[in-house]
């Protein structure tokens, strides 16, 4: 359990110490932060965020009910607590009717108990909240690094998304050249060192890298390993670096604070792990580079990069598969035990989390999917198409009955393919329709098929759904391109990746067609049984 973090206003040392006694009996752990003057009081209240404030009634300069007014200007939503040696009943009134949380007097301290446990659970509650929320903000920056293609579209995937993970006011993305740090790229509220080199042994990159290991530094100003005339210039108090791949480091990233602030050791494993999986991203965009620079090869060796990315898509989809359940476990149990215990806001948030987390279990098992169909052997049979959609047809009316649907299925659609892809080929294309003939009173979907005469059989599936914009169509069949919104029609964004992968893999050819509110047709055409 990680340490409260309190601030106390209080111009007597001993009876300061007598608090921190009483409430270290109490079993809180806190790291207090104390204050005697007014000026060092508003400079900590500008500098960091507090778990809660503690303050005696009045130090010179400075009375308590003032101090509460500056506390809930500057820090709202730290709670406050008089601690005071003139307790009497018109103060404690007058205390709580400004918004302070408890008035307690010195010397009856037992009475802090009521109110630190609740700081403390309230800690716990938002500490587990951010967990949660930092899992699922590390799972869409995966899936985005997945997709990169160069090495500019990592670091500004990865300069954004370290900055969510931490809430930091800046970011830096630095590349080892040599002897020399380069800082390649940031996201900042101000200017920091973008496009400059420094020596490694002058900078803190350089010591993350030569080290292999983060540095977590409060305060810059009090650490040796920061060259203080390149940080002067710029808004950073606080600082914490990570190197990019801890087996010969080839980068390091970078979040800065203009407060001081205390990173947690979750916070920083979260950011490690960024780290980790941008040194993955960044070998697999290096491979992709020197295939295209051999031209001979090129067509052999991207299918070499291909198969490994799909490979690294897959175990990266399976290896979240654990957090994720974690995420989604603990979300249940806090909705089952701990729900009445939040506010609105609170069970709006989990709700949230719960919602995400729930999203991305589908959009894991449909990336699996999707890296299934590239990694399977295809074992060629006859199918009968129309016998394979009934049963699809009969399963998606017990799980989401539609009164007013019609299906119709022709006969005689049988193909020469994989039954496995054809399952999932016809799953995602009915699914589709059944889908987004939602809001149709008369909805109405038709599969069938025609012979050609090259021996090819050319299906469709019709219905008289949302339909689309032919101009658009271009993304159809690209993985996460999503022509509606989730509001309207949810879904991953993979389906139709997912057909496209499989038909193509079966040596066929996909197409469709549609006019937006008029439904659309999906073709695909494929080598019929062999008589």
């Amino acid at each position: 359990m990680e340490h409260l973090h309190f601030l106390h206003l209080e111009d007597d040392e001993f009876e300061a110490d007598l608090v921190h006694r009483a409430v270290q009996r109490l079993g809180i752990v806190v790291e207090w932060r104390r204050v005697a003057t007014a000026d060092d009081y508003t400079g900590a209240l500008a500098e960091g965020r507090f778990d809660a404030i503690v303050s005696d009634s009045s130090v010179p300069g400075l009375e308590g009910l003032r101090a509460l007014q500056l506390a809930r200007a500057q820090q709202p939503e730290s709670p406050f607590i008089f601690v005071s040696g003139h307790a009497d009943e018109q103060s404690a009134q007058q205390s709580l009717a400004a918004g302070a949380m408890d008035h307690v007097p010195k010397n009856q301290l037992w009475r802090l108990a009521p109110a630190l446990q609740h700081l403390r659970a309230r800690s716990e509650r938002e500490r587990l909240a951010q967990r949660m929320h930092g899992k699922a903000l590390l799972v869409d920056i995966v899936r985005q690094l997945s997709l990169a293609r160069s090495l500019t579209q990592i670091m500004a995937i990865v300069r954004h998304g370290a900055r969510e993970l931490t809430q930091a006011d800046g970011a830096t993305f630095i590349l080892r050249d040599g002897e020399q740090c380069h800082y390649a790229d940031e996201e900042a509220i101000g200017p920091l060192w973008k496009g400059r080199r420094f020596p490694m042994a002058a900078c803190v990159s350089g010591w993350v890298m030569l080290n292999r290991e983060p540095a977590v530094i409060p305060d810059i100003y009090q650490d040796p390993r920061v060259p203080i005339d390149a940080y002067r210039p710029t808004f950073v108090k606080s600082m914490v670096m990570v190197p990019i791949r801890s087996e010969s480091p080839i980068g390091a990233i970078g979040n800065y604070w203009a407060r001081p602030r205390r990173l947690g050791s979750e916070e920083v494993s979260l950011l490690q792990a960024l780290a980790d999986t941008t040194s993955v991203a960044m070998e697999n965009v290096q491979l992709l580079h020197g295939l295209e620079q051999r031209v001979q090869q090129r067509t052999i060796e991207l299918e070499e990069a291909n198969a490994g990315l799909e490979a690294f898509s897959y175990s990266v989809a399976h290896d979240l598969r654990a957090p994720l359940r974690a995420i989604g476990g603990y979300g249940g149990l806090l909705v089952d035990h701990h729900r009445d215990r939040l506010d609105a806001e609170g069970q709006g948030f989990l709700d949230r989390v719960c919602k995400s987390a729930r999203r991305m279990e589908s959009l894991i098992d449909d990336l699996l999917k999707l890296a299934h169909v590239a990694r399977s052997e295809v074992r060629h049979r006859p199918v009968d198409l129309g016998q394979l959609a009934q049963e699809i047809v009969t399963a998606m009316r017990e799980q989401s009955p539609r009164a007013g649907m019609t299906v119709c299925i022709g006969s005689g659609l049988k193909v020469d393919g994989d039954m496995s892809l054809l399952r999932l080929v016809l799953e995602n294309l009915l699914s589709n329709a059944w889908k987004y003939t939602a809001r149709q009173a008369d909805a109405q979907i038709d599969f069938n098929g025609a012979p050609t005469a090259d021996g090819q059989l050319v299906c469709q599936i019709r219905d008289n759904g949302a339909g689309f914009d032919m101009a658009l169509a271009q993304h159809l069949f690209e993985p996460f391109q999503r022509l509606h919104s989730d509001a309207e029609f949810p879904g991953t964004g993979i389906g139709l990746a997912i057909v496209r992968r499989a038909i193509h893999k079966l040596g066929g050819r996909l197409w469709a067609e549609s006019e937006k509110g008029c439904g659309a047709t999906f073709y695909f055409a494929l080598p019929m049984t062999r008589s």
